[in-house]
């Protein structure tokens, strides 16, 4: 009988090791571990009959060439996952989102272009991800986001040109940062990289050998040292009643708005309308040099000067107008809460309206004033005046805008 039981006994302690591929090694560590040796087996694929309980899975220099959703179905309790020195050119989503105890993944040393980054959003455990020495030449600037416990990063020997503003934000635990070797681009898209490192406490090895490819005046510097003055970011100014030159006047009330930028390189001018009915967002200039609006049916036209002007401004264009300046180093925006007013004395109407105006002491604004850029150019309000209707030569009721009457109105408000 005693016999029997120590029998019973040594296969429940050999059991788990006996659910082993042949090409493979199975043992238990002294941990309670279970480990599964298939490292130079000249394998192609992930082998099947592999024990539930692995926990540390090495599968390195072999040929594996493909990842599928199915390849780790049988060891969804593995914690280290080795993979380097393979030939992995292929990973199907889904290959990796169901090993939630995952603390180590080495993918190094493949040649992985594409991967399937919303698998990591299941790995919040990852400690150490190796991904260096593939083929990748981009990643999504939320890839590692809830990789809240990961320590080490391997990017290095890839072919990342740019890294996206934010990469490496909501990582508390990370340590140790590898991205040298990389043909980095190093236009203003990749400055947020020269100041994180200089804030950050983030080892980042060998950061001297994080070069410019490009462009040619900085080929062969380190990201690090890209000239505080090659990428500045944007200052924009809002300015009301700037000239048109070149361009078609038109008939009627037109509201004309002037939005000067300045940075490194030049910032895009963009513009944003909020009224009642609509919301609006033009992405450069609709008037061609002629002074023919792009697109016939465009209400708002805007200039590559960066005016924008609104032929025949009415009610229905009241609204907040905002210009934004956008460069690869940053955004900045200044916005006009634009009315239309209908007294006969506007200055009275804004007075009655907004008591804190008339703390105004005299003060006057002029044709070019800038609106507040700060911020605090969003609450202003510029009132253009539209007295009662006179009748015309044919006894017919039109309108008629003073201009004198039209600029103390806008005036006044500005300079508050």
């Amino acid at each position: 009988m005693r016999p029997l039981l120590c029998c019973l006994g040594l296969a429940m302690l050999l059991g788990p090791c006996l659910a082993c591929p042949s090409a493979c090694s199975c043992s238990s560590k002294k941990n309670g571990r279970l480990l599964a040796e298939c490292a130079y087996k000249d394998l192609q694929e992930v082998p099947r009959g592999l024990n539930s309980s692995v926990s540390i899975l090495t599968l390195s220099a072999n040929r594996i060439g493909w990842l599928g959703q199915e390849s780790f179905a049988e060891v969804s309790e593995v914690q280290s996952l080795w993979l380097g020195y393979n030939q992995i050119g292929v990973v199907e989503p889904g290959a990796f989102a169901l090993l939630v105890h995952l603390k180590n993944l080495d993918l190094s040393h493949n040649k992985i272009a594409d991967f399937p980054w919303q698998d990591l959003r299941n790995l919040s455990g990852l400690q150490i991800l190796k991904m260096n020495n593939n083929r990748l030449a981009g990643l999504p600037w939320d890839a590692f986001h809830s990789l809240k416990d990961l320590r080490s990063l391997w990017l290095n020997d890839n072919e990342l040109t740019t890294l996206a503003e934010g990469t490496f934000d909501n990582l508390p635990s990370l340590s140790q940062l590898q991205i040298f070797n990389n043909p980095f681009n190093c236009s203003c898209k990749v400055f947020w990289l020269k100041k994180w490192t200089e804030n950050t406490s983030v080892s980042i090895t060998k950061g001297g050998s994080t070069l410019c490819v490009a462009p040619s005046k900085l080929k062969g510097r380190a990201v690090t040292d890209i000239p505080d003055h090659h990428c500045v970011a944007p200052s924009v100014q809002l300015t009301y009643l700037s000239n048109l030159d070149n361009t078609v006047m038109y008939d009627g009330l037109t509201l004309t708005l002037h939005c000067s930028v300045a940075g490194s390189p030049l910032p895009e001018i963009r513009w944003k309308i909020q009224t009642s009915s609509r919301h609006i967002e033009i992405n450069g200039p609709n008037v061609a040099r002629d002074g023919n609006a792009k697109q016939s049916q465009e209400r708002f036209l805007v200039f590559k000067n960066g005016t924008m002007a609104i032929p025949n401004f009415s009610k229905e264009d009241e609204g907040i107008y905002t210009c934004l300046a956008v460069n690869d180093v940053g955004m900045r925006d200044v916005s006009v809460n634009v009315a239309l007013a209908g007294s006969e004395n506007p200055a009275e109407d804004l007075l009655r309206d907004d008591p804190q105006a008339s703390n105004l002491g005299g003060r006057s604004c002029y044709k070019g004033d800038e609106i507040d850029p700060s911020g605090a150019g969003e609450k202003l309000v510029i009132v253009y005046h539209m007295p009662r209707e006179s009748k015309n030569r044919a006894g017919g009721a039109v309108p008629q805008v003073h201009l004198g009457t039209l600029l103390l109105a806008l005036g006044i408000m500005l300079c508050w």
